[in-house]
């Protein structure tokens, strides 16, 4: 699917990590996605982005100690500043911005009440992913927390989602998961409570035709993969890229 316009409110827009060693992460997404990659100069910090058709679908940045290990997650705002504004009240905190990111666009860096950090972005000159929902790019983000109902209160009041709970996985009656819905009714990921998760966390899942294939080639290009398993909705398998970064990959049923 190509996007040419910036994405309703609330919908993830956007993934870019921090990586230790760039050509090395090069090398691995690209040997895993077939991404190529245009580096960016060094007044931007080496911004990179990855791109798969000559479309945009994730960014790179080096960072020689990066905090986070996930791949960071931005939600489309039409107004960045007045997203931020209802933060504090939702029970959320600030912890940058909102900036200007040159003629791109508008961001900020929040934290969720479950200790859970997400981005925002303002759309200018850059919309965000290009293509998403096919092979080699963004298909889904979830937020994993052992605290879900403080998540759940907040979404729903920063981008007025409606909150599903579990209607559509009668083979996981006892899975706590709540679908997030748009006020359009479009579904954009979800909250999975999980009493064993350690820190709360949005994951990443991206599109791929074949999983076992991709999990055998993560392995090659210097990562690890779990054992691919089947669910109601497709084949998955969890990969963890060579500096630490977990993510899944997914191959509809």
């Amino acid at each position: 699917m190509e996007l040419t316009t910036a994405q309703p409110p609330g919908t993830p827009t956007w993934i870019d990590l921090g990586v230790p060693d760039l050509d090395r992460a090069t090398d691995f997404y690209g040997a895993l996605f077939g991404w190529e990659f245009d580096v960016g100069p060094e007044e931007t910090g080496r911004y990179t982005l990855c791109r798969l058709r000559g479309k945009a679908v994730a960014g790179m940045m080096p960072d020689p100690e990066p905090e986070n290990t996930d791949w960071n997650l931005y939600f489309a705002t039409d107004d960045c500043d007045a997203t931020v504004a209802k933060v504090d009240g939702a029970g959320g905190r600030v912890l940058s911005g909102p900036l200007d990111v040159m003629d791109q666009g508008r961001m900020a860096v929040i934290e969720d009440p479950t200790g859970a950090s997400f981005c925002l972005w303002q759309a200018r000159h850059r919309l965000g992913c290009e293509l998403v929902n096919e092979p080699g790019t963004l298909l889904r983000n979830d937020l994993v927390t052992p605290d879900p109902e403080p998540a759940r209160r907040f979404y729903a009041t920063l981008f007025d989602f409606t909150l599903d709970d579990n209607p559509d996985m009668p083979d996981m009656p006892d899975m706590d998961f709540t679908f997030l819905r748009r006020p359009d009714g479009h579904e954009i990921g979800g909250i999975l409570g999980d009493s064993s998760a350690t820190r709360s966390r949005w994951g990443t899942l991206f599109q791929v035709s074949d999983t076992d294939e991709v999990a055998r080639r993560a392995v090659q290009a210097g990562g690890s993969a779990e054992e691919p398993f089947d669910m109601v909705y497709g084949r998955l398998a969890s990969i963890t890229d060579p500096f630490g970064t977990e993510f899944q990959v997914g191959s509809p049923s």
